[in-house]
């Protein structure tokens, strides 16, 4: 039923995962516009609907309710042409996604990223932690067939622009499975 559902969209969907600071909204919002995709940033989604179980004080966040979340995007996922913006990616159905990009940055980086929005504390070490293991790669890896996940470096402007060009080109070359 999975190939079914995938050869029934005319776009494809594409997850777009990394740790905070790896560039994956700024790279989303540029690739919607070229690729004439809908970006959803699930943060801003969990938020404006609601879709969370209450704050998290130490990592300073909502705590989403996954359920929630994937009630929510259902029916737009199966019409396809969508860009999900998360930095996790263990709970969505394999399903949904056609390619799941993970954007990693150089430490240093994104230590300096992490730290210019005011990341401290637990919550800096913790992302800083995730990005050191791969955390995110590893779960991706695990979470979906190896030959959709696709590892992208998020350094610099250049390299922003770079993945932007690669993933429209992907996005545009896509063709339902049969």
């Amino acid at each position: 039923m999975a190939a079914r559902r995938a050869s029934a969209r005319a776009r494809p969907n594409v997850l777009m995962t990394g740790t905070p600071g790896t560039g994956k909204t700024t790279t989303c919002s540029l690739l919607a516009d070229a690729a004439g995709v809908v970006h959803v940033n699930i943060g801003d989604l969990v938020r404006e609907k609601g879709l969370h179980d209450g704050w998290d004080e130490d990592l300073d966040c909502h705590v989403i309710n996954e359920d929630l979340v994937c009630d929510e995007l259902e029916d737009r996922m199966e019409e396809g042409g969508v860009l999900v913006d998360y930095h996790g990616c263990d709970f969505f159905p394999e399903r949904w996604f056609d390619l799941v990009v993970v954007l990693q940055t150089d430490n240093s980086i994104l230590h300096d990223r992490l730290t210019s929005r005011g990341y401290m504390g637990a919550k800096l070490t913790n992302n800083i932690e995730c990005e050191i293991f791969q955390v995110l790669l590893e779960e991706a890896r695990e979470s979906y067939k190896e030959d959709i996940v696709m590892l992208l470096r998020s350094d610099s402007v250049e390299d922003i622009s770079k993945n932007v060009s690669t993933l429209t080109e992907w996005i545009n070359n896509w063709r339902p499975s049969q």
